[in-house]
């Protein structure tokens, strides 16, 4: 319940990367450890941070943080992370992975 917490004062507002990576914790023992579902606190706060990036400017400062926190946590799945949003049915603007390129981000993602 970490994203609930912090979404509720962000509902107008983009996130700071540390927000972010607050958010994203429920996530890292399924990105570690995956198994067929993911568990719904985790998606919850996925769905939390891509609505939180809808313009480009606030996309691309969440790319390159949930980008510089992958290359920093150890031990996480690539196909995790790369399917989390897919199995927490939530389409963010980007692909995510430690190898995302967030400056080819267009205006017309969604």
């Amino acid at each position: 319940m970490i994203c609930l917490v912090l979404g509720i004062p962000l509902a107008n507002a983009g996130q700071t990367c540390g927000q972010i990576k607050g958010s994203l914790l429920p996530c890292l023992g399924y990105l570690r450890h995956p198994r067929s579902i993911a568990p719904v606190v985790c998606c919850i706060c996925v769905r939390t941070v891509n609505d939180q990036a809808k313009t480009l400017p606030k996309r691309k400062d969440a790319c390159e943080c949930i980008k510089s926190t992958l290359i920093n946590i150890p031990e996480l799945d690539p196909n995790a992370v790369q399917g989390l949003p897919n199995k927490c049915g939530v389409k963010l603007p980007f692909p995510i992975g430690a190898n995302m390129d967030c400056n080819k981000l267009g205006d017309g993602m969604h």
